[in-house]
């Protein structure tokens, strides 16, 4: 759940303090992956040693630091060949300090420094071996093992490439990560590998690559001599390349990248990129593609907003649109999804549906799952991953299992579905991440279109996987004549989506009054069942993740079954009452609650003045078909949220301990 940044330039002058500005802007582009401290290493002015700079919090601490000290005209010279790492750092192994930033180093010489996210299982083993040869730990992490390690190969074998020197390294560590390595001992050489673990290498050249994709090797690289032209395709006069554990930070450098797989080793030498692998297995391609990516600089800025969340939750009308443009012909009542049309027959015999996600991706299955029972009338199971694992369930080759992440990364997500893939079921992912690990393992999928999302806490990601998973559900059910009234009526309610989210977020000004009255309370509890149960426990979850409050989504319908323990009169309760089959039930906890002293806010619909009656603080949302409610519900909750944390003095996009991408277990 760390950044990486890391930036070669050959043959392409640039100096040290331009390396600087290039690595401190590529972390602020990856901040939000982890900000507990950051880091950076660039070679010293003589080109003899590697200078390294780490500070405890945020980038701007550590630019900060970089100004005051890297202000000399020695910094300011030109150089052709240069190589710099950067990091910024969510916390694993050690507490958030200055010994534990990264970059770590071999020794007291710099003589190999690496940049690390994910983690080393066997860290203990390695270290163990290495402590008994001499070398002293100086942080906390089991990054700092992977750096003394190749030092100690370094030593072992004198002259083995930088290339392979990593490689044997790799071979010895084990868990999940990404890494990237300078040495002084081979200047203007960088070598990064990954498993599990997201990294991309950007391209930048000045004049067009002879090809577009790049032959992966096995074994000892074949000398220039013997080389074919194949052999050096990303050979240039002047050339640069970015390394990064997310494409936002080398889109505005670059917009051609190439994805790295599990255990390739991305090595550059002498302004050549090469790409390896030391075990050859039967379904590897020949080559990895250059993807051009289609993210526009201006998607990862804030505009005129003061926050990230508070942009994306405004651009809901837009990336739901995005989600549904291309795929739902209002025209004709006819969905398309493209990713996955192949594969519908097979999906309409299987056994059972199975919705796999952690946090709000979770809720997303939670929210679509009553939908997807009734058009699909198919059993479907929603587990959360981690759990899923836990209990080793079984999985049967006629199953179908969906896997859902925003980032496509996130570590028990993908473990989960590598359990699932092995033991034969149909693998469909729903990411919002092209070229993403779980993008690449899957047998089909649907990618959601929300558009890049920097904020944390997930908020257009979630409406987007939302209408995923309901346009699946009405491809399952298109030839079926019975359930085409309920199809048409969910088409025209998806039609005028967007116009409604927009009138929902006009009651913006209105739910920043109702924060002011319940940001200093300790809890929050949020009421609601069937299809908005799902909003229930998002909108518990971004008020816990922003605001530091306790709070709880509950099944209204057990609300007898002990929280109602929990009702008093200072007791903030926030109820969904919407005019849906569950009306009269909710309508029931409803007046258990305000019979126990409870004066809840209630979201129900525009014109309901019979609910209203019962609270005089209410928000109202426009009518839709039932199934649609949740996008609608789930927004006056976000901006709550939102408003509650500013309120509060919380960092909006930042909140403490977490991080966007979670690529640990």
């Amino acid at each position: 759940m760390c950044g990486i940044f890391a930036y070669l330039n050959y043959l392409t002058p640039k100096s040290r303090q331009e390396v600087l500005d290039l690595l401190v802007t590529g972390l602020k582009r990856l901040e939000y992956r982890g900000y507990d401290s950051t880091g950076v290493a660039i070679d010293s002015p003589d080109n003899k040693n590697i200078v390294m700079v780490k500070r405890t919090g945020k980038v701007k601490v550590l630019e900060d630091a970089i100004q005051e000290l890297f202000s000399g005209s020695e910094y300011s010279d030109p150089v052709m060949t240069h190589v710099g790492i950067a990091h910024t750092r969510w916390a694993t192994h050690g507490v958030p300090c200055e010994r534990n930033s990264h970059p770590h180093r071999s020794d007291d010489t710099n003589a190999f420094v690496v940049v690390h996210n994910g983690i080393i299982t066997n860290y203990n083993d390695v270290k163990t071996f290495l402590a008994k040869r001499g070398y002293e730990f100086e942080s906390d992490t089991d990054t700092e093992v992977f750096a003394k390690l190749v030092h100690h190969l370094w030593k072992k074998h004198p002259n083995y490439s930088f290339r392979e020197l990593v490689e044997q390294a790799i071979l010895q560590v084990e868990g999940a990560f990404a890494i990237a390595v300078k040495s002084k001992y081979f200047p203007g050489e960088c070598v990064a590998s990954r498993r599990s673990s997201p990294l991309l290498v950007g391209i930048k050249t000045k004049t067009r690559l002879a090809t577009d994709h790049i032959p992966i090797l096995y074994g000892k690289v074949l000398p220039r001599s013997e080389s074919t032209s194949e052999f050096m395709p990303l050979e240039e006069k002047e050339v640069e390349y970015f390394f990064a554990s997310d494409a936002s930070a080398v889109i505005e450098h670059t917009n051609r990248v190439i994805y790295l797989e599990d255990d390739d080793v991305a090595a550059v030498r002498d302004g050549t990129l090469s790409i390896h692998r030391l075990k050859k297995s039967l379904d590897d391609p020949h080559a990895r593609e250059i993807t051009t990516l289609k993210m526009e600089i201006q998607q990862i800025m804030k505009g005129n907003y003061d926050y990230f969340m508070q942009k994306e939750i405004f651009e809901q009308p837009d990336s739901v649109v995005n989600t549904m443009r291309g795929r739902v012909r209002f025209d004709g009542n006819a969905i398309v999804l493209g990713g996955i049309k192949d594969y519908i027959p097979e999906i309409k015999r299987c056994r059972r549906l199975m919705l796999i996600g952690c946090g709000t991706s979770y809720h997303s299955a939670v929210a679509t799952r009553q939908l997807l029972e009734e058009l699909t009338e198919l059993p479907v199971m929603v587990e959360l991953a981690s759990d899923f694992l836990d209990r080793n369930t079984p999985i049967f080759r006629d199953d179908v299992c969906f896997f859902i992440s925003q980032s496509g990364e996130t570590a028990d997500t993908l473990m989960a579905l590598r359990y699932c893939k092995q033991r034969g079921a149909l693998i469909v992912g729903i990411t919002n991440t092209v070229g993403s690990s779980i993008c690449r393992e899957s047998h089909c999928g649907v990618h959601i279109n929300a558009g890049p999302e920097i904020g944390v806490a997930s908020t257009k990601a979630y409406t987007s996987q939302f209408i995923s998973l309901v346009m699946f559900a009405l491809v399952m059910s298109e030839d079926r004549l019975s359930l085409q009234t309920r199809r048409l009526e969910i088409l025209q309610a998806l039609s005028k989506l967007a116009d409604q989210i927009r009138e929902v977020l006009k009651l913006d000004s209105k739910v920043q009054e109702l924060a002011k009255d319940l940001y200093q309370h300790k809890s929050l509890l949020i009421m609601g069942r069937g299809y908005n149960f799902a909003t229930c426990l998002e909108g518990a979850l971004k008020v816990k993740e922003l605001t530091y409050m306790h709070s709880e989504g509950i099944m209204a319908g057990e609300l007898k079954h002990g929280p109602l323990a929990l009702v008093d009169d200072s007791m903030p309760v926030l109820m969904i009452v919407l005019r849906d089959p569950v009306y009269v039930k909710c309508m029931n906890a409803l007046q258990q609650v305000t019979s126990r002293k409870g004066c809840p806010v209630i979201i129900c619909e525009e014109g309901d003045e019979e609910t209203k009656a019962f609270s005089s603080r209410h928000l109202e949302i426009p009518r839709t078909v039932d199934c649609l409610q949740g996008i609608l519900t789930v927004i006056p909750m976000q901006l709550l949220s939102y408003h509650i944390a500013v309120l509060r003095g919380c960092d909006v996009d930042c909140p403490r301990n977490l991080a966007k991408s979670v690529t640990v277990e």
